[in-house]
């Protein structure tokens, strides 16, 4: 028997693929889908930071108003907006409730910001809906050019352990790769409390219309090639921090879950594949999977994580040796056009 169970978060799952936060997983009927179709745990689209703050401001608008009435309406406690009424949040709440008890796998829920202040404390309310866990996006996209790099990071760590002092399921971070030191941030995430690492949050990369004159923002879903990045950390980090590595973005076919798994990935994420051929994608990626494990004689996942990482080598001098291999290469390669 073909053994693909992991661990991820904690969180035992009975193969490493997981469907990533997208648009798949907005109903409950796409969260049970994305888990019948071979995902084992969900990660919800995000709920945003400023989505969060604008309903608490309404609500505590809506109680000041209400306690200033007449005195024969005192009794009066006002009826705060439903999930009916636009109340993102709630609805969020609600989503992650009856997901959990329809999915039948782990469902993650998926917070977006990137200041400090009491959204933060949205996570509980998340844990007592029912998630198995908490992905923390901080997309944090520094406009601001006297911002330190040291600032920006710590910012990142002060999100982290707020949400950790509010949860007590685990909670995974989801970064970017802008930072001057990747791997060094990625350790001070895991000894922060950061039970897991999401390599990498694709920043938003708007195109300039140069017939309208406007920049026109545009989510695009991602190529195979943007897994050499998060592959390349991923093959630095597995073995150096205790937190969990999940690898996102540029899965296309089954031979990049394995790239990933061979570089140290404890899970796979995807949503660019399932968009593209439908939820149920996920059992041709695992049949992949087991197919090249039969083929190279594993019948376990645990013995394939990690072949391919430098954790047994310098890693500086295993970086510059591929830099230089590469360049070499390209000499002979393009030399003669």
């Amino acid at each position: 028997m073909m053994n693909l169970e992991t661990t991820y978060l904690g969180l035992r799952l009975r193969n490493p693929l997981v469907a990533s936060a997208g648009p798949l997983s907005q109903t409950v009927d796409g969260i049970k889908a994305l888990a019948d179709g071979g995902a084992a745990a969900v990660v919800l689209y995000s709920v945003f930071e400023e989505q969060i703050r604008h309903q608490a401001e309404l609500d505590a608008a809506l109680v000041e108003r209400n306690a200033e009435t007449f005195g024969e309406a005192l009794s009066y406690f006002p009826e705060l907006p439903g999930i009916d009424d636009g109340d993102v949040p709630a609805h969020y709440l609600h989503l992650v409730e009856e997901g959990a008890k329809a999915a039948g796998v782990p469902v993650i829920g998926s917070i977006n910001g990137s200041t400090r202040g009491g959204w933060t404390q949205y996570a509980r309310q998340l844990e007592e809906a029912g998630a198995a866990a908490i992905e923390l996006n901080i997309y944090f996209v520094v406009g601001d050019i006297s911002l330190s790099g040291r600032e920006v990071e710590e910012r990142h760590l002060e999100i982290l352990r707020s949400v950790k002092q509010a949860v007590s399921i685990p909670v995974a971070v989801k970064l970017s790769p802008y930072f001057s030191s990747v791997g060094h941030m990625c350790r001070q995430l895991s000894e922060a409390g950061a039970d897991g690492l999401v390599l990498f949050n694709r920043f938003l990369q708007p195109e300039i219309d140069i017939d309208a004159m406007d920049v026109e923002p545009e989510v695009n879903l991602s190529a195979q090639v943007e897994g050499r990045l998060p592959r390349t950390w991923i093959a630095a980090l597995h073995g150096r921090v205790t937190a969990s590595l999940a690898a996102t973005s540029g899965v296309q076919g089954p031979e990049d879950v394995v790239r990933y798994l061979l570089a140290g990935a404890d899970v796979v994420m995807s949503t660019s594949a399932l968009v593209r051929h439908g939820a149920d994608y996920g059992h041709q990626l695992l049949g992949g999977l087991e197919s090249w494990m039969d083929t190279k004689g594993y019948t376990c996942l645990e013995d394939v994580r990690g072949l391919l990482s430098i954790r047994h080598a310098d890693e500086n001098a295993y970086q510059r040796a591929g830099y230089v291999t590469a360049l070499e290469k390209a000499k002979t390669t393009y030399g003669g056009l």
